[in-house]
């Protein structure tokens, strides 16, 4: 473990002196031609909440808008209004109607349905009330947000009656008018997913994560495929830094270039004079709040969302030469981005502890943090910074060879260590004895972690580094012979393919080609013992290829011609 570090007079002003080079040197990684997602609006609102709030909403808004709908979902309270002759007769043409508990909404920007029950059948609120097939706003003053989501979609706003809120909402509605674009923040790689295979269920960590609920797992025959609605996503950030193999990836800016960055600004910085430096992660939205900057040796990642950046990138700026990492809480975070974040900074620190360094090198700073604690010297010295990660390499590939220089600059336990779950990280446990040697578990794997024999041997080899902890080799085992063992192993193992299992390959008893194992066959011959298919002499068949069993079929077809009756 590094020693800590040789406390000397700061010269503050070389480091910023120093920072600011490394900024005009190394280029924020953007992508200057995002793909973007296209809203239309007309302006056509619904305003729901009680009756006495919503008419003082729409007298404010008349002549404003094309049309507006009025949704009374509560009862009004007791107060008196003095206006209310006034704001009853400038809404009283507008279309009311009362919900019940079937009302239903969901859409975006310009896209917006609402559906009600009545005489036992939906009724479309917009088809109804406007002669359109939807709203393109909703203001919402109910006490209850129709639309629970710590991040609402666009075009939606929730808000109470008298509050300034409401007020910079009634300003601001009709102006949501036109044709407006925002960028596509995530794409999916189905390739590299491991939420589902053939039929088995794995992985849902994007789909616990999404505070925007913009991800959705969609069925077909064979499997399931994660979806991004992309008019609802709010580009935090939260899906693409949980996911174990990088199959969601988050584009403003893309993980790999930001890691780089971190390697290249890092570099930068030293070879311009600085020292001690601090990586801080934090939103754009926090940093342009603070009143005064940071010290020089305090380089800032401002990301569009706290979320762009997990692990990989926190421990990569620490294999990169920094001497901590600081994570800058937010008040405007949400809670289940909030809790993702506490979780995988609890995982990353247990990841340092296990590999020999210490665990404060990764920190939160308050939401609201003194300049003392934003600018504190780092304790520990940083480490040799480490060469330059293949870029082609995909994010398990970088996050393993972040934590193995990390290893190489610790002193790894040589242990198992607990993580919290669900940690992607861990081995799994096989019953040689009940194991078949089928393949299953391989072809399931979404990783390199699995990976099977040659032709003449049959093998079930894994390597822990790869996995990533997703139960579709545990659930799609028909044998019921695998289970995962969560946890990180810090010890050389880890990077190493180990066999698991091995069996010579068996050969067709007719033309000698490999095509299973003994324990397959005497599996299959026990449980098809009964079968009329497999009786007599036909058991033997069980002992052919797929092509010299069919051959056999057909020829005692020909020898017994009464037997093709039968078929």
């Amino acid at each position: 473990m590094p020693a800590p570090i040789v406390l000397t007079p700061l010269d503050d002003e070389r480091n910023r002196t120093a920072r600011e080079a490394a900024r005009r040197r190394v280029s924020w990684p953007a992508n200057l031609a995002p793909e973007t997602v296209d809203f239309e609006s007309e302006g056509y609102l619904l305003i729901a909440g009680a009756e006495l709030d919503i008419r003082r909403a729409a007298a404010r808004l008349a002549g404003q808008l094309p049309g507006i709908t009025l949704l009374v979902t509560e009862r009004s309270s007791a107060e008196e209004e003095p206006d209310l002759e006034a704001i009853w007769e400038a809404t009283r043409a507008l279309p009311c109607q009362v919900a019940d508990s079937t009302l239903r909404l969901e859409g975006y920007l310009g896209h917006f349905r609402a559906a009600l029950k009545g005489d036992g059948e939906l009724i479309d609120l917009a088809l109804a009330t406007q002669g359109r097939p939807c709203f393109d706003l909703v203001l919402d003053l109910g006490q209850r947000p129709l639309l629970a989501l710590e991040l609402p979609p666009p075009g939606y706003r929730a808000t109470r009656w008298g509050t300034a809120d409401c007020e910079q909402a009634l300003a601001t509605l009709p102006d949501h008018r036109g044709a407006f674009e925002a960028p596509r923040a995530v794409q999916v790689n189905a390739d590299l997913c491991a939420h589902s295979r053939s039929g088995q269920a794995g992985c849902t960590l994007c789909l616990d994560t999404c505070p925007a609920d913009a991800l959705s797992s969609q069925s077909g025959r064979v499997g399931a495929w994660i979806e991004v609605d992309a008019h609802r996503c709010h580009g935090a950030g939260s899906c693409a830094s949980a996911c174990p193999t990088g199959a969601i990836e988050f584009r403003l800016p893309r993980p790999a270039p930001l890691e780089r960055y971190l390697g290249e600004l890092l570099t930068a910085y030293r070879e311009a004079g600085g020292a001690h430096p601090v990586v801080r992660f934090l939103s754009e939205a926090h940093l342009a709040r603070e009143s005064a900057p940071a010290a020089g040796h305090v380089l800032d990642v401002a990301l569009e969302e706290l979320g762009a950046a997990g692990p990989d990138h926190w421990l990569a700026a620490l294999a990169a030469g920094a001497g901590e990492v600081r994570l800058q809480r937010d008040a405007d975070t949400p809670p289940t981005l909030l809790r993702q974040l506490e979780r995988q900074h609890a995982e990353a620190c247990e990841l340092l502890a296990a590999l020999g360094h210490d665990p404060s090198r990764l920190s939160w700073l308050g939401a609201e943090p003194d300049r003392k604690e934003r600018d504190a010297l780092p304790v520990q010295a940083p480490l040799p910074p480490r060469p330059e990660a293949a870029p082609e390499a995909t994010k398990r590939d970088r996050l393993n060879a972040t934590l193995a220089w990390l290893g190489c600059q610790g002193s790894p336990s040589g242990r198992r260590h607990p993580l919290p779950a669900p940690a992607p990280h861990g081995s799994i446990e096989v019953d040689a004895e009940r194991c078949t040697l089928c393949q299953g578990c391989v072809a399931l794997c979404p990783t390199p972690a699995l990976s099977g024999g040659d032709d003449t041997t049959a093998r079930l080899a894994f390597r822990e580094a790869d996995c990533v902890q997703c139960g579709l080799c545990e659930a799609g085992c028909p044998e019921q012979a695998i289970r995962l063992a969560p946890g990180f192993l810090a010890a050389p193992e880890r990077e190493a393919r180990r066999t698991l299992k091995e069996e010579p390959a068996f050969a067709c008893i007719r033309c000698g080609k490999p095509f299973a194992t003994a324990s397959t066959i005497a599996t299959i011959q026990r449980k098809l013992a009964d079968h009329p298919y497999f009786a007599g002499e036909a058991r033997s068949r069980l002992e052919m290829c797929e092509d010299c069993r069919v051959q056999d079929v057909w020829q005692e077809l020909a020898r017994d011609p009464e037997r093709q009756l039968k078929v």
